[in-house]
Formats: structure tokens, sequence, C-alpha cells
């Protein structure tokens, strides 16, 4: 496993470049999750940031996080407004 610098787009982590696990296939994971503690004034959360594709350089995939605010962090879904509504809605 190779570890990549990956750029992350929006939310808490923007314009910062992390060293990111790459799997077997070169690309690293499709979701970021970040566990944010419980401080006194907010409950803890997750922050959740996808990976999307950011040209190429020669042959090689170059990848990016963005920031999802909408997102599930549980199983990774976005919540369009015309999905079914999860078991626990």
């Amino acid at each position: 496993m190779n570890r990549d610098p990956i750029t992350f787009v929006g939310g808490p982590l923007d314009g910062r470049v992390l060293d990111v696990l790459t799997g077997p296939t070169g690309h690293p994971p499709k979701l970021y999750k970040i566990p944010v503690p419980a401080t006194e004034d907010s409950p803890a959360t997750t922050v959740v940031y996808r990976r999307v594709a950011a040209g190429r350089q020669g042959v090689r995939q170059l990848w990016r996080y963005e920031y999802d605010a909408d997102g599930n962090a549980e199983t990774g879904r976005l919540r369009w407004p015309w999905s079914k509504p999860g078991p626990a809605e």
C-alpha cells in the first residue's frame, strides 16, 4: 500500500494536503470520515469528504476530496430529495 498526497476542498480541512493510504489499485477510499469529539458548545459529529477525480498526470489518475455537508456518515450515501426514507427516519 502506498500513500499519496490528496488535497481537501471545502469544510474544516479546506486547502490542506494529507497523505492518504491507497489500495492495490492506486485509488484512495471513496469516503474520508473524520470524527469530531463533542465540546461544550456542540455534540459529537463526523465530517465526511468524498473522493472526486482531479485530472490525470500521464497515465496516473489524480484525486481530491470534496467536503460533503449533507452526506450520511454511516452508509456514505447522499440523501437526495427523491430518495426513499431510511429505516431510522
